[in-house]
């Protein structure tokens, strides 16, 4: 009793410490058969047969596809009573006929295009003693207003101010009798060259003749901005092209192309 008296901590701290090392030696089996387990369950997992799904049914999706490659057009413009009704129009004869595809802008044809030009020529040559005085006709066929559309004449020296159409540059050759007269359109910024016999030419706009059947009317040598009249509707010539022009209903503003093929 008197050794367990002098030596009791010593001999727990002893019991304590063997405790340790069971643990420890516990733990170090636990922890190997745990890792054994998990690589168990885990080549089971991996090498178990898996079972195969089925196929998807893509049938809805494959049709809907295919309706997309073709899709319906619905005409609800030409023949849909619904939507857009036929209008109809008493003809010359007194017989109705459909305002929408047998009368209108849309079938009045263009039969001629004509080019309207700017002309300059030289017409004569002055001489004075001041110096050589050139003539230089002006016709301007694209004009505003009809005076304008004759030809005039215009007056210039080398050195004088430009008029309202041009101005001289330069005065090649004799002064007298000049191989050729360089002259600035004032408009433009371009030069032009005129000589006896050469005039410049410039295409500044054009003409156009239409016809339309339905009322048997013929309209010659329209200008752009003029106005014209037929199946009871006021139009405008908007745009002149050579290849075609351009109708624009006065009452609605619709603009119809209308193509030129000579």
């Amino acid at each position: 009793m008197q050794f367990l008296k002098k030596h009791y901590e010593k001999i727990l701290l002893g019991i304590v410490l063997a405790g340790l090392i069971g643990v420890l030696v516990f733990m170090l089996f636990y922890i190997a058969a745990d890792k054994q387990a998990m690589e168990l369950t885990t080549s089971g997992i991996i090498n178990a047969s898996a079972k195969v799904l089925p196929d998807l049914d893509l049938t809805a999706n494959d049709a809907a596809l295919a309706r997309l490659q073709s899709p319906v057009q619905l005409d609800l413009e030409t023949g849909n009573m619904v939507f857009n009704p036929f209008e109809w129009q008493k003809s010359l004869d007194g017989s109705l006929i459909k305002k929408d595809t047998s009368v209108g802008a849309q079938v009045a044809v263009v039969t001629g295009i004509t080019p309207l030009y700017l002309v300059l020529t030289l017409e004569s040559v002055m001489t004075n003693e001041l110096g050589a005085r050139y003539v230089i006709g002006v016709e301007k066929q694209a004009a505003a207003t009809p005076a304008k559309r004759h030809k005039q004449q215009h007056y210039v020296s080398p050195g004088e101010k430009p008029n309202d159409t041009f101005a001289l540059l330069e005065v090649k050759g004799p002064p007298e009798n000049p191989d050729a007269l360089v002259l600035k359109i004032l408009d433009t910024g371009e030069t032009a060259s005129v000589a006896y016999g050469k005039p410049f030419r410039r295409v500044d706009g054009y003409l156009a003749d239409l016809r339309y059947d339905p009322e048997k009317k013929v309209f010659h040598g329209r200008r752009a901005g003029d106005k014209i009249s037929f199946g009871g509707t006021d139009y405008v010539f908007v745009d002149i092209k050579p290849d075609g022009l351009t109708l624009s209903d006065q009452s609605n503003g619709k603009k119809t192309p209308l193509p030129f093929a000579p």
